[in-house]
């Protein structure tokens, strides 16, 4: 047998033995969890188990909302507001992955501080009474920089991530001791999995032990890059399983977008139509559960924003549940929440996941927030036979479908209309049932209709970005010129050859500059022209300190991008001077750790002569900007350098701008709009808010992002200190303070609307609700009979044919005042019917402030 056979062999034996241990460790998880929690108060038992149903606590099945809200996108001070408004959303569950590169950035250093404070975000979740769904990964893509994965992993000799590479799993190294030299094996995953596991563990936050910790996942929608690793990705599916197992949480794990997801793991599903992609689990014994229902797109630079509308999300969900019989439904992203500093990976945005129910800032997105809320409550009126009973389905055309779960006492149907175009009538039981396009209708009892995932009786809400300052005022900013680096002189980064970008910057910095000088013997006055390539994101070339052009990529567009521009050179000596930039590293694929990125190949061409190579001169590579090096962001950084006034430093490359501010009043969340600018990074008294790229348009001719956030807790009462680098010119001067707030609500019901599962009212009734802090200021327009649809524009001509004169004395004594009303759509609530024989409607556009 040869030395690789037989170390395979090894290893199959190895891995049979470990799941095997996994197998029994399964039920001795439960078992240990149960002795904990007694030794520790005596309480009832309490364990997590599941079948083909659901996931079942103490024995119960559950039909289970969740929502993903990532700790380090917000800050501590807005966990408590989010999770509220989560659980007034109805939802059961907190999703969150374990960021390893924030906990652990150099190797045996780690973070659990501030926004990285895992365990108070979960004890936050725990207080308000929800459960947490732990995705600890450790990898986790998730739009977030290098997956998740520490930067020095990609040090690791002859590692390749996420396989079965022992690098990965395993470092070896020796030790001293006695006088004995041995060796050690440190497992680089394992290990900080089983830390993130001890440390819920040791603060008693798993289920079992009292804690909110019902489920964790291992690993990331493996599936997606398993093939690209041939031999070497089944096994470390089968390890990475087995190892999870052993750690004896007493709580089951999954693995998402991963069919062959061995026993006792659960395979689950990401994506925006589950009730229509996922295959199903691999097991009768095992739940179906939805992981990642992406409530929109996440944005990029260069996009215009793509939203999913709440009906979209509704019918998805409605259908998973009724397809796929599904008990367990997340959010992707229910907040998305803020990429601070440089976590966000190529091209992405620093704003993220904004149209989620909750927005960035925090605030409730209508209707989207209020649409799933009364959808949750539809389901969980019906969770006995979802999860208990028989079922049975029906075909009723070529688009139209049923499900119904039944018990001895209960039942529930789903009538489903595929057709985008077109209302659908069927016959069900006794009774006909008219469907709206693409639509799914929940029958309590199977027979009266609860909610209709097209009809949205929620209201809408309009954010508005109020100016609070214009940092117009000349005198109030300071520039400093980021110094254009010429000379070759020692350097650890110095070779005949150009250095990778990232293994050079170690992903400390965007940017790494490449030096190098140019003989230059005139030759007549033919054309010169420069060529670079790079695989970086954006690059900026200077010649002898002079600025010549610039060329960015873009997240769809080729790897390379190629800056060709005629130059004129001095004769002898030119410095070349290339600034490299990354605006995110890479957040997924196979073999992350092998990715090339920076300058490439470097040319200067005579007239028609052959381009006369430069790649193997000499070249002098100096990581980071001078003042990002020296922290001129900080309060103590900005005291050492040379900052003058702004003069004529407008619209000029590779700037620093200072100024201050003072924050403004009330509690609405404070945002900066930048779109003056061009791109560079933020910081807010030495707080990083994020990359910015206003001048990256997107193809409606705007910003991708404008508007960026300023969390409460990164400000003080005065003189706030701004600072901005910007590396391709940009106008300060235009710059603003703004507060966002949801200033106007609208809503529209029909008189024939499913009356809401959450009031006690037995009619229809139209709901407003500003934001927390607010209330209702004015009542803009407001007509019960058959006004125009969507009358957000507050006009009269919004009035129809018919209109109750009564309605705005009846909407503003239930309305004004007041922070949340609601008024009935009947005719008795206006002094009767304004028009028999009409199908009347009442639509109200309200002021909050």
């Amino acid at each position: 047998m040869s030395m690789a056979a037989a170390a395979a062999a090894i290893m199959a034996v190895l891995l049979a033995a470990l799941m095997a241990r996994a197998s029994s460790a399964a039920a001795a998880g439960r078992v240990w969890a149960d002795e904990e929690k007694g030794a520790h108060n005596g309480t009832a038992r309490r364990q997590v188990t599941y079948d083909g149903r659901s996931l079942m606590l103490d024995g119960a099945r559950r039909m289970l909302f969740s929502g993903d809200i990532h700790y380090p996108r917000s800050t501590p001070e807005m966990w408590p507001r989010l999770i509220e408004s989560a659980r007034e959303g109805g939802l059961d569950v907190i999703q969150t992955y374990v960021f390893w590169n924030v906990h652990e950035p150099i190797q045996g250093q780690y973070n659990f501080e501030g926004r990285y404070d895992l365990v108070k975000f979960i004890r936050e979740i725990h207080a308000q009474g929800l459960y947490v769904s732990l995705r600890v990964g450790p990898f986790v893509e998730a739009e977030w920089k290098y997956g998740g994965l520490p930067f020095w992993l990609r040090g690791v000799p002859n590692i390749t991530f996420r396989c079965n590479n022992e690098p990965y799993k395993v470092q070896v190294y020796t030790q001293v001791k006695t006088d004995v030299m041995y060796e050690v094996r440190v497992v680089h995953m394992q290990k900080f999995v089983a830390k993130i596991v001890n440390m819920m563990k040791d603060e008693n936050l798993y289920y079992p032990q009292g804690g909110p910790i019902i489920i964790s996942q291992i690993e990331n929608e493996y599936k997606l890059v398993q093939a690209a690793f041939h031999s070497r990705g089944p096994p470390y599916v089968r390890w990475a399983a087995a190892m999870a197992v052993n750690l004896q949480t007493g709580i089951p794990w999954m693995m998402c977008k991963q069919d062959d997801a061995p026993d006792p793991i659960i395979n689950t599903c990401n994506g925006l139509i589950c009730g229509e992609t996922f295959h199903g689990p691999n097991s009768p014994n095992k739940p179906a559960l939805w992981t990642e229902n992406w409530t929109s797109r996440y944005p990029l630079y260069g996009h215009d924003p793509r939203f999913r509308s709440p009906a979209d999300i509704a019918f998805a969900v409605a259908l998973f549940i009724a397809r796929k019989k599904g008990s367990f439904v997340s959010y992707y992203m229910y907040h998305g929440g803020t990429n601070f500093g440089r976590f966000a990976s190529s091209y992405v945005t620093t704003s993220y996941y904004d149209g989620a129910p909750l927005d960035e800032y925090g605030l409730i997105w209508q209707s989207t927030w209020s649409h799933l809320r009364e959808l949750h409550a539809a389901v969980k009126q019906s969770e006995e036979p979802l999860l208990s009973g028989a079922y049975s389905n029906y075909s009723f055309g070529e688009q139209q479908e049923g499900h119904v779960f039944k018990t001895e006492s209960n039942c529930v149907a789903f009538l489903v209309n595929f057709d985008k175009h077109k209302t659908s009538n069927i016959q069900f039981g006794e009774a006909s049932f008219q469907l709206a396009p693409k639509s799914i209708s929940i029958l309590s009892s199977c027979r009266r209709v609860v909610f209709e995932t097209a009809k949205i009786n929620a209201q809408h809400g309009l954010r508005t970005a109020q100016v609070v300052q214009y940092l117009n005022n000349v005198d109030s900013w300071k520039v400093f010129k980021e110094p254009i680096p010429l000379a070759i002189n020692n350097s650890t980064h110095i070779g005949n050859r150009l250095f990778e970008h990232l293994s050079t910057t170690k992903d400390e910095t965007d940017y790494l500059w490449y030096l190098t000088r140019y003989d230059y013997r005139s030759n007549g006055d033919t054309q010169l022209v420069l060529n670079v390539e790079s695989q970086a994101h954006v690059l900026h070339a200077y010649i002898n300190n002079d600025y010549i052009g610039s060329v960015h990529g873009s997240h769809d567009g080729p790897r390379n991008i190629v800056l060709k521009t005629p130059i004129m050179l001095r004769k002898g000596q030119n410095s070349i001077s290339l600034l490299s930039v990354m605006v995110g590293s890479p957040d997924s694929g196979a073999y992350m750790e092998r990715r090339i990125f920076g300058v490439r190949k470097v040319s200067i061409q005579q007239g028609h002569q052959k381009s006369h190579s430069l790649n193997n001169e000499l070249w002098k590579h100096q990581v980071g900007l001078s003042g990002e090096m020296n922290n001129i962001y900080t309060r103590e950084g900005s005291s050492r350098a040379q900052w003058t006034a702004i003069n004529k430093s407008m619209h000029l490359p590779l700037i620093w701008y200072k100024t201050t501010f003072d924050t403004p009043w009330g509690s609405d969340p404070v945002t900066l709009n930048l779109s003056s600018m061009g791109k560079g990074e933020a910081w807010i008294n030495g707080e990083s808010i994020g990359r910015y790229w206003a001048s990256f348009k997107t193809p409606s001719g705007q910003p991708s992002q404008s508007l960026y956030h300023i969390p409460q807790y990164f400000l003080k009462p005065r003189e706030n200190t701004l600072v901005l680098m910007e590396e391709m010119g940009g106008d300060p001067l235009q710059i603003s303070v703004n507060t966002m707030s949801v200033t106007r609500v609208y809503s529209s019901v029909n008189e024939l609307s499913t009356p809401s599962l959450l009031s006690r009212r037995k009619h229809p009734a139209v709901r407003l609700r500003c934001q927390q802090g607010k209330h209702i200021t004015d009542i803009e327009f407001a007509s019960y009979g058959n006004p125009v649809e969507d009358c957000r524009s507050s006009s009269r001509s919004c009035l129809g044919s018919c209109h109750a004169e009564t309605t705005e004395f009846v909407v503003k004594d239930a309305c004004l005042g007041r922070r949340k009303c609601a008024i009935p759509v009947r005719p008795a609530k206006f002094g009767g019917d304004p028009c028999p024989g009409i199908q009347k409607s009442l639509s109200v556009v309200a002021s909050c402030g």
